[in-house]
């Protein structure tokens, strides 16, 4: 193509994944196949790349995050970003419809109720239809510029479409609300319970916090979402009512939720309000009321505002989700990662309609703030899909001659002592083979990045424990082949893969070894680390403490896990058993690698391989990978896709290898 038609083509992509952009995360109503649209991404990120001078800040490549800020900037806000007055229960939804009434001069008021969101409301300004600046709303005043971290949301449009009836304004200014789902929200701290970081309380917190992202490109991995629903300013555009400008935002191409109606009387918002409360649950994000407002944009310009808060808009809340009961017992579970988390045994009690018996306490530090003691009469609530929570002791209630809660010392699963690390709120078994953890632990075991056992999927490994054929991942090379082919769904070719996967697995570097084992903080890059400073898994089980706090990047948390793992008689047999079944591993130490001393980092994708592969590849050939580009660094392997480590890498001077030129260097 000449440059007119690259240009050309550049522009039709653009608007075509701007359309599927808008079928599938505004619509809900895909048009084409995943692999249709990220072939349309590909060959525009291409051209893209191979043409800056056809750049645009609102192509749909521009959504993956930029480098991370030092600072949010403010800013403030041209119409403020009031706050809403509060209703209770149905007599004072009536007793604003009169003071509505009243103050208008009539009794014929038309109202648009808006399910209330829980989550972060933000702004959105756009210029001439491109979306150039987003804010928080702050104190309502002046919020926080993090125009970054909205542009990873892929249900606001970069550009506005023109499928309504009238054209974009030529400055616009749109109001929403930034959530998360409930599915969403319980993966991603099912994703930090297992790497240890701190849960988020709720899906609002998890939004607000992920919004408050300095980078970007971490924003970019949570599944946030938006609906939008309020006017600030606007320049070249007019609405009579709120429903014409909700439809018209529709044909911009934002997303407005589903649950809103236009209701012309009174008894129509309190019909409503029921419907939504009884369907509460089956909505997929959390809600925590309703909002009622004025249909005609006159009549709202005639009722004005009062302190802070708009006299023609109030929200109708749910009655608050909370019960009283009694703590009859306090549990200790243990999760699939080994931590202990205490449960409280409750009296059952309804809360939000469903009977509730357990509710969790978190961990000990959360107990001990409470003082939540077996025999209190608790305040309990639930939101959701979320585990019931204890919220406060009725302290006045409490019996006489109780006793606080002490966390076990020794795991109550398997009887293994337990540890808490330092600067830790949870305490953990760390025993791989404790019953409670097995499944994870095997699935970890057997997977890509470490000891890499193709074919052991989630469904076959619960088989496996179920049916109590392994009881910890020493076992996997002790299972014969007739044993799997009585499986369920398991044919005699399938187990006889399973068994040829095991048998290859007993040669592996010792790094993916340790990495497989599962220590808490320690992950590929601490393996690597512990591979090049011991030269047996033997001389790693006798280390202190000492000994690895003097390996360069392994500090006393790490430290301590590793001990603490070692230690642990058991953990010592079930490694004695894996290396007695014939597991053979590779020790750096044992020759001269090609790659030895090298650093790798890939970026974008490959066609030829996963990233996860050649990361394998470059590793068995003695070099190192890390995840960020640095000084340190040999080479950048740049695929399609490339992102800000390319742009980092060319910064720092730094060699870059294209695929073709590292496929050469393998050979």
């Amino acid at each position: 193509m000449d440059r007119e038609g690259i240009e050309k083509r550049i522009r039709h992509l653009r608007e075509e994944l701007n359309h599927h952009n808008y079928r599938y995360y505004v619509l809900d109503d895909p048009a084409v196949t995943d692999r249709e649209y990220d072939d349309l991404m590909r060959e525009l990120v291409r051209l893209e790349t191979e043409h800056p001078e056809f750049a645009d800040p609102a192509s749909p490549t521009q959504r993956v995050g930029s480098r991370p800020l030092d600072a949010f900037s403010t800013v403030k806000h041209s119409i403020p970003m009031l706050s809403l007055q509060n209703a209770m229960d149905e007599e004072e939804v009536r007793d604003f419809h009169r003071r509505v009434a009243k103050l208008l001069g009539t009794r014929d008021v038309e109202y648009v109720m808006e399910v209330k969101i829980d989550g972060l409301a933000v702004e959105l300004v756009y210029i001439d239809g491109v979306f150039t600046l987003g804010s928080t709303r702050g104190d309502g005043y002046v919020g926080e510029d993090v125009t970054q971290n909205l542009r990873t949301i892929r249900a606001i449009p970069l550009r506005l479409g023109t499928e309504g009836d009238a054209p974009p304004p030529e400055r616009l200014e749109v109001r929403g609300e930034v959530y998360m789902g409930k599915k969403e929200f319980l993966a991603l701290n099912g994703e930090r319970e297992q790497t240890g970081e701190p849960l988020f309380a709720n899906p609002r917190n998890a939004a607000a916090g992920s919004i408050r992202q300095l980078d970007s490109r971490i924003t970019a991995t949570r599944k946030l979402n938006i609906f939008c629903y309020a006017p600030g300013s606007i320049t070249g555009a007019s609405f009579s009512t709120h429903m014409e400008f909700l439809d018209s935002l529709r044909g911009w191409g934002f997303r407005v939720n589903d649950n809103t109606r236009l209701c012309r009387s009174i008894e129509e918002v309190v019909e409503h309000y029921n419907r939504i409360r009884s369907t509460r649950e089956e909505i997929p994000y959390e809600i925590d009321g309703t909002v009622i407002k004025v249909n005609r944009i006159d009549h709202q310009t005639a009722l004005g505002t009062v302190s802070r808060s708009p006299r023609w808009a109030i929200a109708y809340k749910f009655e608050a989700i909370e019960a009283e009961t009694t703590v009859e017992d306090i549990l200790v579970s243990v999760g699939r990662t080994g931590a202990l988390t205490p449960v409280a045994s409750l009296n059952p009690v309804t809360v939000g309609g469903v009977e509730v018996s357990r509710a969790t306490l978190h961990n000990e530090d959360e107990i001990a703030r409470k003082d939540v003691r077996v025999g209190d009469r608790v305040i309990v609530t639930r939101a959701g899909d979320v585990i019931p929570e204890v919220v406060r002791v009725l302290d006045a209630a409490r019996p006489g001659r109780t006793e606080p809660f002490r966390m076990p010392e020794k795991c109550p699963v398997c009887g293994e002592a337990v540890v808490r690390p330092p600067g830790e709120a949870i305490r953990r078994c760390v025993n791989i083979s404790c019953p409670a953890q097995i499944k994870g632990s095997i699935e970890h075991f057997a997977s890509k990045r470490a000891m890499d056992i193709d074919g052991l999927g989630t469904k076959l490994v619960e088989q496996l424990v179920d049916r109590q054929v392994i009881r910890d991942v020493s076992d996997l090379y002790y299972i014969r082949k007739e044993t799997l082919a009585g499986l369920d769904r398991m044919a005699d070719k399938s187990a006889g893969n399973i068994i040829d996967a095991i048998e290859a697995s007993k040669h592996r570097p010792f790094a993916r070894f340790l990495n497989a084992l599962g220590i808490r903080q320690v992950g590929e890059h601490a393996a690597d680390l512990l591979a090049e400073r011991f030269d047996s898994i033997e001389k790693l089980m006798a280390a202190d403490t000492q000994m690895l706090l003097a390996i360069p990047e392994i500090g006393p948390e790490a430290a301590g896990s590793i001990t603490a793992f070692f230690n642990d008689e058991k953990n010592r047999d079930t490694i004695k058993k894996i290396l007695a079944a014939g597991v053979k591993l590779e020790y750096e130490q044992g020759g001269a690698k090609k790659l030895a001393g090298l650093t790798f980092v890939f970026t974008g994708s490959l066609s030829s391989m996963s990233r996860d592969e050649a990361r394998a590849k470059v590793e068995e050939l003695g070099a190192k990978t890390a995840s960020s580009v640095s000084r340190k660094v040999s080479y950048v392997v740049a695929g399609e896709e490339a992102g800000s480590k390319l742009d980092k890498a060319r910064q720092l001077g730094l060699k870059v290898l294209t695929e073709r030129e590292f496929l050469e260097l393998l050979s």
